[in-house]
């Protein structure tokens, strides 16, 4: 059974657009990318390379983050690389904005 945790990482207005931030939710760290006033969250490490994802270039029309390392992009809504070299998911996470704060949803057991 996974333990869903939701905890605010910061307003909305403080991401900046078309970006990704990184943040530790509860232990996990997380690359929170704003497109528009829509938030997504994902791993923050490279299935491939063990770098930042929140470090590399957001994707807007595709939804997608490109590690800068060596080029792998990751879906934002299913965390499945889109390119080589990496092969292995990242976990993606629910989040949301409710009265003008991010909310990040950690499933603990998922994150692992």
């Amino acid at each position: 059974m996974s333990t869903v945790i939701g905890t605010v990482v910061c307003a909305l207005a403080d991401l900046a657009p078309n970006s990704a931030t990184r943040f530790v939710v509860n232990g996990v760290p997380v690359a929170v990318v704003r497109i528009g006033d829509d938030v997504y969250a994902i791993g923050d490490t490279c299935s491939h390379a063990d770098v930042s994802l929140s470090e590399g270039e957001v994707w807007c029309d595709e939804k997608e983050i490109e590690c800068w390392k060596h080029g792998s992009a990751f879906s934002l809504v299913t965390g499945q690389p889109q390119t080589l070299p990496a092969t292995k998911p990242v976990p993606v996470f629910v989040a949301r904005v409710a009265d003008g704060n991010v909310h990040i949803h950690v499933e603990l057991e998922a994150a692992r």
